[in-house]
């Protein structure tokens, strides 16, 4: 078995959304700062992404959408028809210098991932994708282009039969579910915040008998979640015996984010991909939103540990917490962030019951299981 692959890009360090947009925030670069200042990075395991062409986005997007999006980039203006048609310009999609080329390349990484599972098998992390609200020909959520989806199609190109995704994102993954509702070789398995946006994912959204929405109420715990993947996810992807598995860990449902209302540790992340793990042959991992930088660089980079076997410190040595005080957040809470922040890789476990809906989940999905 390989090394996992760390797949990044210097374009997430010199490019922005914008003023105060909730990805105006440093995510990816930190992430690779932080696993490099951590000595988790080994000879051979990096690798530079690159953006995916518009051929290769056309497997999924449409020509004249790709086509209006690097419209947008070269002249930084779109005409109000095509903001209205293609969701650019607004809804939380800005116009920006490197609108075309950044989403491009996070394609483009896990392109790169999906290829190299098909030729060797092993794990491939990807931070830098995620964006799984993406449509055909329309921006949506702050995705461009979907990613999830696109490296799904290329292994299903390559004559993979059986691909499981698994979704953590506060938000439903819209984009994933909808490209692949009638496809039997996929299943789409998401946990995400009931009644947030985009306002789908609900319980009885089925598809195929291939969606599996696991919607739970603000204030989710670790233990909630871990039942969720012990009782629920694990043995249905399990059961599903996939030739690969991707994975979609956005950090939007931890308690320190502020766009989402769930109350998670990134120990139940952590967890959730450490018991995942086994049970695919190839694996993509996959970042998402989140939207605190402090929360999420600890996060994924917790996540990459994970996927390596590595031990987290108990407190990060200087240099790791050097580069986490230089961060900074236009938010009020990055005002005066709680030390923590700067010093530890884990937050504090957050315990609690687990709820009956979230029981009433896990027996849909048993039930689901056994028809």
């Amino acid at each position: 078995m390989h090394q996992p692959l760390f797949i990044g890009n210097e374009i997430y360090r010199h490019s922005s959304l914008g003023g105060k947009h909730p990805l105006s925030i440093p995510r990816v670069s930190t992430v690779m700062d932080l696993a490099e200042a951590l000595g988790w990075l080994a000879p051979g395991q990096y690798r530079e992404s690159r953006p995916a062409t518009p051929d290769q986005l056309m497997r999924f997007h449409r020509e004249d959408y790709i086509a209006a999006v690097q419209a947008a980039e070269r002249t930084l203006a779109v005409s109000p028809e095509d903001s209205a048609r293609y969701n650019l310009g607004r809804g939380g999609n800005p116009v920006y210098a490197t609108m075309f080329r950044r989403p491009a390349t996070g394609v483009g990484g896990s392109l790169i991932a999906a290829a190299q599972l098909l030729a060797s098998g092993g794990i491939v992390y990807s931070p830098g994708g995620g964006t799984h609200h993406g449509r055909p020909a329309q921006a949506s959520g702050f995705c461009y282009f979907n990613d999830p989806v696109l490296a799904i199609l290329a292994m299903l190109d390559a004559g993979l039969s059986r691909v499981a995704y698994v979704d953590l994102d506060v938000h439903h993954g819209d984009g994933v579910a909808d490209a692949f509702a009638a496809e039997p070789r996929v299943i789409v398995v998401s946990v995400h915040e009931a009644g947030r946006w985009p306002h789908s994912g609900r319980l009885d959204e089925e598809g195929a008998g291939n969606l599996f929405n696991l919607p739970v109420s603000p204030g989710m715990v670790d233990d909630e979640m871990t039942a969720l993947i012990e009782d629920g996810i694990g043995p249905l992807v399990e059961s599903f015996r996939p030739d690969a598995m991707v994975i979609q860990c956005g950090a939007d449902a931890l308690a320190d984010d502020p766009l989402g209302r769930q109350t998670l540790s990134n120990g139940a992340l952590w967890h959730a991909v450490a018991a995942l793990k086994p049970l695919a042959p190839r694996l993509l991992v996959l970042g998402g939103g989140g939207y605190n930088p402090w929360s999420v660089a600890r996060c994924w980079t917790g996540i990459w540990a994970e996927l390596n076997g590595l031990e987290k410190p108990d407190r990060l040595p200087p240099a790791a917490e050097n580069l986490l005080r230089e961060l900074s957040w236009n938010r009020s809470a990055g005002r005066q962030p709680p030390e923590h922040w700067f010093t530890t890789m884990a937050d504090a476990p957050r315990h609690g019951e687990v709820r009956d809906e979230v029981r009433g989940l896990l027996r849909r999905v048993k039930e689901r299981m056994k028809a």
